[in-house]
């Protein structure tokens, strides 16, 4: 993307009256701005981990925390392009900073990537996702698996369901909870977790082949599949399984319904377990966790990166640099996933110590067969964004399976 192109970006972000950070960016020693939408009490503790072990290394953590992932992103972006960047910024593990690279406005790390020694020991799809022009421009800090069915076992019991192993046998327990006056399914209703949740369906009815023709080929052929059609028809059921309220709730009170009793199941990523762990909540005893999937193949997975903006001041970028390393200590790497609820993104940490779920999920990880990137993995924001608005529109009106897939059609021909 040219400057031009980028100062376009700038002002549509003005136009959303999205605010830009004021705080500006720090030239002392070893101080590093960090911006991220780490919010919810899980996420706080998991980022403090960050935040005390760069201490630890000799930095200063200065945190300006943005509720949302949209707004942390629009505000990062928005500095960086109006010339007062943070030292680091989050992102999404995918595409979301390509034409900040394009734009010449992040420095590679592909210097600290070698000296402690990331490639050997990051999966390859993550230094795939972080690698732009031969050179790695974001660090990788986390795996998170995306369609995890997170449920509370004292409730699956008192109604006489099991666990799920796909979604023919999740929408009977539904059934069963929805029965004894409980919210079947916790749901928050933003257009990302409708897309999260379409995405868990879509894997299960449609297998990779479908995936990867949806998300990555956008193929035309696979929107005549009777598996996208299974797909559209089991999405569109769920929304009777949610309660009046989810259109207005944050994901992490949906998750707290869950933990209280109050719904039985929730489809999210397993940032979930860090609000499970902050109320003191065990996997496999308090909750259980499962990835709904028919076939053999169904960990859907991605997870944060961290990107680092030019900045003028030398000792500022040789802060960047030792916030990137302090990232990926595998020390650090290891109480950071105790407290979010993700994956290490490194592979040679000792994941003894990881909880059950965790343990399920480090054995997708390792398997590269079970492993499906992500959509915003496959596709650029402009493209999955699109695609999200049709879902969107599909699970909040009366649009027919017939009529989501036409429109899905036209999105697919305008984002080829």
């Amino acid at each position: 993307m040219t400057m031009k192109a980028l100062t376009a970006v700038a002002a549509v972000m003005a136009a959303m009256s999205i605010p830009a950070m004021s705080i500006p960016a720090i030239a002392q020693d070893n101080k590093a701005e960090v911006i991220h939408w780490w919010t919810s009490g899980g996420e706080s503790a998991a980022v403090k981990v960050f935040a005390d072990q760069f201490g630890k290394a000799g930095g200063a953590w200065v945190d300006s925390a943005v509720a949302g992932g949209v707004n942390a992103r629009t505000a990062a972006i928005n500095r960086t392009i109006a010339g007062n960047p943070p030292a680091a910024m989050q992102f999404n593990t995918g595409k979301q900073f390509d034409e900040l690279v394009e734009g010449g406005l992040l420095t590679d790390i592909d210097a600290v990537a070698t000296a402690n020694n990331w490639k050997a020991n990051l999966p390859q799809a993550l230094i795939d996702a972080t690698t732009r022009q031969g050179k790695m421009f974001a660090a990788p800090v986390n795996i998170h698996g995306q369609n995890w069915l997170f449920y509370n076992k004292e409730l699956l019991a008192k109604v006489g369901a099991k666990e799920p192993r796909n979604w023919d046998e999740a929408i009977e327990a539904l059934d069963k909870i929805k029965a004894s006056g409980a919210i079947p399914l916790a749901f928050s209703g933003a257009k990302n977790w409708e897309r999260l949740l379409f995405n868990a369906v879509l894997v299960d009815k449609g297998g990779p082949a479908i995936w990867s023709a949806f998300w990555a080929k956008r193929d035309p052929a696979v929107l005549k599949s009777p598996e996208l059609r299974k797909a559209a028809d089991t999405y569109k059921k769920l929304k009777d399984y949610t309660d009046p309220g989810a259109s207005s709730r944050v994901w992490n009170d949906a998750t707290g319904l869950v933990i209280q009793g109050k719904a039985g199941m929730q489809i999210m990523g397993d940032w979930a377990k860090g609000e499970f762990s902050a109320a003191g909540k065990a996997p496999e005893k308090d909750y259980g966790c499962v990835i709904l999937a028919s076939g053999s193949h169904g960990f859907i997975f991605g997870g944060d990166v961290f990107a680092f903006p030019k900045l003028k001041d030398a000792n500022a970028a040789k802060a960047q640099a030792l916030l990137a390393k302090t990232m990926l200590d595998p020390a650090a790497q290891i109480e950071f996933s105790l407290k979010k609820g993700s994956l290490p993104a490194r592979l040679d940490v000792d994941a003894s110590r990881l909880d059950a779920c965790a343990q399920k999920g480090m054995k997708y990880v390792l398997d590269k067969n079970q492993q499906l990137p992500s959509d915003v993995m496959l596709a650029p924001p402009a493209v999955w964004g699109a695609i999200e608005d049709v879902i969107s529109q599909f699970w909040n009106t009366a649009m027919t399976s017939e009529q989501f897939i036409d429109k899905l059609a036209v999105a697919f021909k305008q984002n080829q």
